[in-house]
């Protein structure tokens, strides 16, 4: 069952033993630093922001996915295109019980990110951060970010919402980026 307060273990649920777990502290909001605040810190699909802030397209690598009646749960990368730098992982849980079969159907089908599915069907646009992460990476997942194990980087947990009802429950987890000077 979908939550507004989803949890890294709540999430993590439907894959038990997962070696890309990372150990995620929460942190306020203000001591999320540059450039990850920016990337973090707004109420906007973070397909959109890596895209915007990478400055190319990225597609969607499925990791692993469960399926329980009308909930969905999977594991992501995020991409860039060209190129294929791995620049986000996530895992979602989503309610398909909420979503028009044409949104169900190219979710399942794995092969678009899921913010741009729900952009361009205009579906779910209620995006709320509940929890800012400091993270620090477990081996498997700073492989794909290539990145050493234990590195820092940061990421949220929120909840997208159709109306007043949790839809899609999310951990968003950034690759270690370097400091851009502002400008």
């Amino acid at each position: 069952m979908l939550t507004a307060a989803p949890t890294v273990d709540h999430l993590y649920g439907p894959f038990p033993g997962s070696a890309d777990k990372p150990d995620a502290v929460p942190v306020p909001a203000a001591a999320v630093p540059e450039p990850y605040h920016r990337l973090l810190v707004h109420t906007h699909h973070m397909t959109v922001t890596v895209e915007e802030f990478y400055r190319a397209a990225v597609d969607v690598r499925v990791l692993g996915c469960r399926r329980a009646g009308d909930e969905y749960a999977r594991k992501i990368l995020l991409a860039t295109r060209p190129g294929g730098r791995v620049v986000q992982f996530g895992l979602v849980r989503i309610d398909l019980g909420v979503c028009p079969e044409a949104v169900r159907a190219e979710i399942l089908e794995g092969k678009t990110p899921l913010g741009r599915v729900l952009i361009r069907h205009d579906m779910l646009r209620r995006i709320e951060p509940v929890e800012f992460l400091r993270v620090s990476l477990a081996a498997e997942m700073a492989g794909w970010f290539g990145a050493a194990a234990g590195e820092t980087t940061y990421g949220r947990l929120g909840v997208i919402y159709t109306g007043d009802r949790p839809a899609v429950e999310v951990l968003e987890v950034l690759a270690p980026v370097e400091r851009r000077p502002r400008g």
